[in-house]
């Protein structure tokens, strides 16, 4: 058994494909193909499950993933401590749904980089169920998701809570609602709502706030925080948020955007860090998830 075996099936696993992992390792497909089968042939397991959409690790692979990275990391202490100063360290993977991406995510992986030159951040995009999956897989070290307050939170997981908010209504600052001490649900069904698509803790929230009456103009559907803000500064609708996603944005320093409180709605959002359950867990994995928790003391007086 060789490290680079064991390196070649992680990023096969977090990249989900035999091409995207080939491509990123700068060999050929064929031949990394072959190292994973013959690792899977020392073993006696098969780690990956082959399929025309992509390979994902089978049961049996998910099983033994911890065990490898471990190994892994104990080879990066080793290096380290032979003084090894120009290797490349192992990648910490994010997986967000967008929310507190300014105010949070940015500060955060700034000082995280500060103190951890050669490790690399790589912050993906997803919705809650897909970062979950990851999280369960090995393809995420880390996941930012949003819960609302009562929610069943997954037992598989450590979850830590960085912020809560309560949903607000995003506008224009030229807009009639900005003028308001806070907006209704029967406000929201009068405006074009820009909502977060099916599958986000907001779409729900949504639906459940304006389940009675009439049905909401729906104007739009959006995969995230980030571009529902933008559609709402460009004057397209109005969108709803957790405050701690608005509170602190570019656009809301700037003066293009704003934010009301929903009249007589007391729900909570909460973000949630959130890692796999693990005997170990790697330092800058350890490192990154503790920047979080500091930079959200700071955003919350502590």
């Amino acid at each position: 058994m060789r490290i680079e075996q064991l390196e070649y099936i992680a990023a096969v696993t977090r990249l989900g494909s035999l091409r995207r992992a080939a491509e990123e390792l700068h060999i050929s497909q064929p031949a990394l193909s072959e190292t994973v089968r013959n690792l899977e042939r020392e073993l006696g397991v098969d780690l990956l499950e082959r399929r025309r959409s992509g390979a994902r690790m089978s049961g049996e692979g998910r099983e033994l993933l911890p065990h490898i990275v471990d190994v892994l990391d104990a080879v990066d202490r080793l290096r380290a401590a032979a003084g090894e100063q120009h290797r490349i360290s192992r990648m910490v993977r994010l997986g967000t749904v967008n929310a507190a991406t300014v105010p949070l995510l940015i500060p955060t992986v700034r000082e995280f980089r500060a103190t951890h030159p050669l490790t690399q951040v790589e912050v993906v995009g997803a919705q809650q169920s897909d970062i979950h999956r990851a999280l369960s897989e090995g393809g995420f070290d880390l996941g930012l998701v949003n819960h609302l307050d009562g929610d069943d939170l997954p037992a598989a997981f450590e979850s830590t809570e960085l912020l809560r908010g309560r949903p607000v209504v995003c506008v224009r600052p030229d807009h009639p609602f900005a003028s308001r001490p806070a907006v209704t649900a029967d406000d929201l069904r009068t405006q074009p709502l820009i909502a977060m698509r099916s599958g986000y803790v907001m779409h729900r929230y949504l639906h459940r706030l304006l389940r009675d009456g009439t049905t909401p103009a729906l104007a739009y559907s959006t995969d995230g925080a980030e571009m529902g803000k933008l559609l709402v500064a460009e004057g397209l609708g109005i969108t709803v948020l957790p405050e701690f996603s608005v509170a602190g944005d570019p656009l809301e320093r700037c003066g293009a955007l704003t934010y009301r409180p929903i009249a007589g709605d007391s729900t909570e959002v909460l973000l949630m860090l959130q890692r796999r359950r693990a005997d170990s867990v790697p330092r800058a994995v350890e490192d990154l998830r503790l920047a979080f928790v500091r930079r959200a003391r700071a955003l919350t007086g502590g």
